[in-house]
């Protein structure tokens, strides 16, 4: 299984993409992932939430495939414990699929469309969080989840 991270926007952070990229260094050793960052939407400025969520949600669609199965991280979605998410990642590689993509949205959500397409949408936390920050969060909580898998002492219950 390939487990691929699309976000909206560069981090404008380097101490955050250095420290994502530490983390996307050790999820190597597991797993075959991606961070895949699609541009902001130009001239946003002149759009409205809605028409700025659609266009968005266009090109979030336009990097996924049929077979692909795709959770949004949103504040509506279900909260996992980090065990519960090592578990949550078990089945799905277990369920033979080929491509788990998870979206981290714009500023202001997802498109109905995309909402439409998601097989399921996990929650980080109740807080909101900069999605700047919920990358790093996330990647971390990716390795936490493998190295719960194995067994290994990174996660302390």
């Amino acid at each position: 299984m390939q487990i691929t991270l699309i976000a909206i926007g560069k981090t404008d952070n380097p101490d955050l993409e250095r420290l994502i990229a530490i983390y996307e260094k050790r999820l190597q050793h597991y797993i075959k992932f991606q961070l895949q960052v699609i541009p902001d939407i130009k001239n946003s400025k002149n759009l409205s939430e809605a028409q700025q969520k659609e266009k968005e949600g266009e090109q979030i669609l336009g990097q996924i495939q049929n077979s692909d199965v795709l959770v949004l991280l949103d504040e509506k979605g279900k909260q996992y414990t980090s065990v519960e998410f090592s578990q949550f990642l078990q089945k799905k590689m277990n369920s033979g699929i080929k491509n788990l993509v998870l979206v981290i949205g714009g500023p202001y959500g997802f498109s109905e469309a995309l909402y439409q397409r998601c097989n399921g949408k996990i929650s980080l936390s109740k807080m909101t969080f900069s999605h700047q920050m919920v990358r790093l969060f996330f990647v971390e909580q990716l390795y936490r989840g493998f190295s719960i898998l194995r067994n290994e002492p990174y996660h302390h219950q």
